[in-house]
């Protein structure tokens, strides 16, 4: 394994299969959908190769149904755990990449009056999705818990301060 990259990909992976395992790539497509993915995005075809990434690594077990669509249904092996026990342990003080388009925008002139309204908006949106899923999973792990409380209170800023700039912009 030393040889093995490991990307946060990986660690997703190895972190949903932990959640949900065995299971198939698109079972982790789901579950990833439902979660990681309201913080963290990758392409939903890099859980198919990751999966198969990490089993030829001997990260994970695969097996092959023997009817029907054929699926791989994958699990954890123990180097596979001992890896994703690893990386969890290890603190980290690398701070997440801001994608915002409205961010872009405002960098480059546009005006705040008409952005304000449209992501204060989309923010609020995405606050009832992630409350909704909180609603939807009572019983989720505390890391996860904490991580949506995380997401819902950083949403709930930037509607603050999206709001806060259209109407300052007004007065």
């Amino acid at each position: 394994m030393s040889s093995l990259r490991m990307t946060e990909t990986s660690y997703i992976v190895l972190g949903l299969l932990e959640m949900a395992e065995p299971a198939t790539p698109y079972d982790l497509k789901g579950l990833a959908q439902r979660s990681v993915f309201n913080f963290w995005s990758i392409p939903h075809t890099q859980l198919y190769t990751e999966c198969e990434r990490l089993a030829e690594a001997g990260l994970l077990d695969e097996q092959r149904e023997e009817s029907g669509r054929r699926r791989r249904i994958y699990s954890l092996t123990p180097a596979g755990r001992e890896a994703f026990d690893a990386w969890r342990a290890e603190p980290t003080s690398r701070l997440y990449e801001v994608r915002d388009p409205g961010f872009l925008k405002l960098f480059f002139g546009a005006d705040p009056a008409k952005l304000a309204s449209a992501q204060a908006e989309a923010h609020r949106a995405k606050v009832a999705e992630l409350e909704q899923i909180g609603e939807e999973y009572p019983e989720m792990p505390e890391g996860s818990r904490l991580a949506l409380e995380m997401g819902i209170a950083e949403e709930c800023e930037l509607v603050r301060l999206w709001s806060k700039l259209g109407e300052r912009k007004r007065k």
